[in-house]
């Protein structure tokens, strides 16, 4: 079917792949929104030989992009969704990251629970992403937002519980229930700092369990993700793991980003990922990549990648180099003994540069810095690292 033909109760495109470990899986719109599985994604079903069950990416700002009038093509040239041509491409998984009040609107319940419908309606899994911050949450800053910064412990913990079980619950009365839940986003130093911090791993602890407790509540087969950033951290890793084990914080799988031009080199990724997976028994998803396929800036914001970045990684800025740099993470993942790499998520595929849609949620005249990472070109056409998805 043509997906210009297909659309959301709400008068919403659909997008996104679909192929959850190669089961052809078929979903059927319904006229008063949400969607109905044929078969349910699965990040535990066989996929077939030599393909990884999460072939996934992070479209957390595909809306805001389209809003702001991106656009994107085939690589013929014919206007698409760029969802669809990622579907196309392999692509069977999408990420969403939540906010809790964000400045712009963007990625809030509403906005996640739209895009979600997209999502399963092209038959693909769905992740879920709580940053339980207003704005951006990763190693360099985990910030309470802004309503719950007067709160006590118990208010806050609360807290966590209520926002993650009014977002997820709002996915599965739509028909959209979240298969994997990222409780924090690149959580190594903890999260809602102070209180979260790592230097109090007891109250850290409580934090994850109430995000935990809450998304089982919802769905009890919804796998628990938590993650890191360092891929290539080996002592990082375990130190942070043994806490969280030994205060009985429940998870199914490990979460990685890891960028080679940040974190080091894939054969340390490797080891990494083959001790965690053994030593903790759990299944380990790379939840955050990406490379570069040019050093050219199209938005004037400036880029994060940069030539700097090349030297330390040692892939060239070019489509060919981002290529192999995917390529490289993905292979390392399937590379994971006894089946344990689940798959990979390429962060931001279709962030191409449009005005207004930054990435500062309160300042809309900055760029997003990442158009020299998406799987699109300037002209917005795929670029071959793409077809990454389909091996």
């Amino acid at each position: 079917m043509d997906v210009w033909e297909r659309s959301t109760a709400d008068g919403g495109r659909i997008s996104q792949y679909t192929d959850n470990g190669g089961t052809n899986q078929q979903w059927q719109l319904l006229p008063v929104g949400g969607v109905t599985p044929t078969t349910s994604p699965s990040a535990t079903a066989s996929p077939p030989s030599g393909t990884l069950r999460i072939r996934g990416g992070d479209v957390s700002s595909l809306k805001k992009n389209e809003d702001n009038g991106a656009v994107y093509y085939t690589s013929s040239g014919a206007r698409a969704d760029a969802l669809q041509i990622l579907r196309g491409s392999g692509m069977n998984w999408a990420r969403l990251k939540v906010w809790v009040n964000p400045a712009d609107g963007y990625n809030n319940k509403a906005r996640v629970l739209e895009i979600a419908r997209r999502v399963k309606a092209q038959g693909m899994g769905l992740m879920i992403c709580f940053h339980y911050s207003d704005s951006w949450a990763d190693p360099g800053k985990q910030i309470k937002p802004a309503a719950w910064r007067s709160y006590n412990f118990s208010r806050l913990r609360q807290a966590v519980y209520d926002h993650t079980y009014d977002v997820l619950n709002g996915l599965k009365s739509q028909g959209t229930t979240a298969d994997m839940v990222q409780i924090g986003n690149e959580i190594n130093p903890g999260m809602l700092h102070p209180d979260g911090s790592t230097s109090n791993w007891a109250n850290l602890a409580e934090l994850l369990k109430a995000g935990v407790s809450a998304a089982k509540a919802v769905d009890g087969s919804t796998r628990i993700m938590l993650h890191l950033a360092e891929g290539a951290d080996n002592a990082a890793h375990r130190r942070w793991f043994d806490q969280a084990v030994s205060r009985g914080v429940p998870f199914d799988v490990i979460g990685l980003s890891h960028y080679t031009y940040w974190h080091g080199s894939v054969s340390a990724l490797q080891s990494n990922m083959n001790d965690l997976a053994s030593r903790y028994n759990k299944d380990i998803v790379v939840v955050e990549t990406a490379y570069g396929f040019t050093l050219a800036d199209k938005d004037g914001t400036g880029n994060i990648f940069e030539a700097v970045h090349v030297e330390r990684a040692g892939y060239p800025a070019t489509a060919q180099g981002q290529t192999d740099a995917f390529r490289a993470v993905a292979r390392a993942v399937a590379r994971v003994p006894n089946g344990r790499g689940l798959g990979y998520f390429y962060w931001e595929p279709a962030w191409t540069a449009v005005p207004g849609s930054g990435w500062d949620p309160t300042n809309p005249s900055l760029g997003n810095a990442w158009e020299n990472q998406a799987l699109f070109d300037f002209n917005s056409r795929p670029l071959p690292a793409m077809a990454v998805f389909g091996e």
